[in-house]
């Protein structure tokens, strides 16, 4: 497939206290293999990437996910992240001939990457079982964060909803690219704002029993909504994710 446009999700990575754990857990349950160089990790599904995966970087660092979105120039979004209250975690920086790097946080706290694709696109497969196929930023500020991405992305807005409540779907160019979930319950807890990753499954009731079988955690089980069914799951060193399995999957 073509690369994603700039401002939409082009890679998802793992930051995690157990890397050879990771591998473990993750090539079982999604059929992955492993390409590892200078230490990181690139999960293939047949053989093309669809997820990276590296240590911690200190031990403040939680085991998560998180959400890369494409980028043609990382300096100008380093930019504009701070002209919209945002704050740059780490400034771009080059990895090696692979691209350009930078990870920041939004004005609500969730934290966000960016990759500016050299030799290295990001994913080259989404939306097949095994692979990346949403991104989800929770939010305890709606429209504050409507108005951020739009100002550093250019996305738009459409209100929507997903299981009777409201949702916000992000566009750019008229495709949807992500979604926005208001953090709103007793629920959430004291939960700060994140991005979540979903990645597609054949049997989400199955892949949420593997989850288990390989000493992850079930958060929410599997139920139905419009487009399909869905669990929140982590894996043993608390990584946390979603399985999502489409009507037509």
């Amino acid at each position: 497939m073509t690369s994603p446009a700039p401002g939409a999700p082009n890679w998802v990575d793992l930051a995690t206290a157990d890397l050879d754990g990771a591998k473990q857990f993750y090539t079982r349950l999604f059929g992955w293999t492993t390409d590892v160089s200078d230490g990181y990790t690139t999960f293939l599904l047949n053989g093309l990437p669809v997820a990276g995966a590296g240590p911690l970087a200190g031990d403040s660092q939680p085991t998560a996910w998180s959400t890369y979105l494409a980028t043609d120039d990382a300096e100008a979004v380093a930019a504009r992240v701070t002209g919209a209250g945002g704050k740059v975690l780490v400034a771009p920086f080059d990895v090696m001939e692979q691209g350009r790097l930078a990870a920041f946080l939004d004005p609500t706290g969730a934290p966000f990457s960016v990759w500016q694709p050299g030799t290295v696109g990001g994913a080259a497969v989404f939306d097949v079982p095994g692979a990346l196929t949403w991104n989800e930023l929770n939010t305890r500020d709606i429209e504050g964060s409507a108005i951020f991405y739009a100002s550093v992305f250019g996305w738009t807005f459409r209100e929507s909803s997903m299981d009777g409540r409201s949702y916000v779907v992000a566009e750019l160019n008229g495709t949807a690219i992500a979604g926005i979930q208001p953090m709103v319950g007793d629920q959430w807890g004291d939960l700060p704002p994140h991005w979540m990753v979903y990645f597609a499954v054949h049997d989400c009731d199955r892949a949420a029993a593997t989850v288990s079988g390989l000493g992850g955690t079930v958060l929410q089980p599997p139920r139905g909504i419009a487009i399909g069914r869905y669990a929140v799951v982590a894996d043993p060193s608390g990584g946390v994710f979603s399985l999502l399995a489409g009507n037509t999957a």
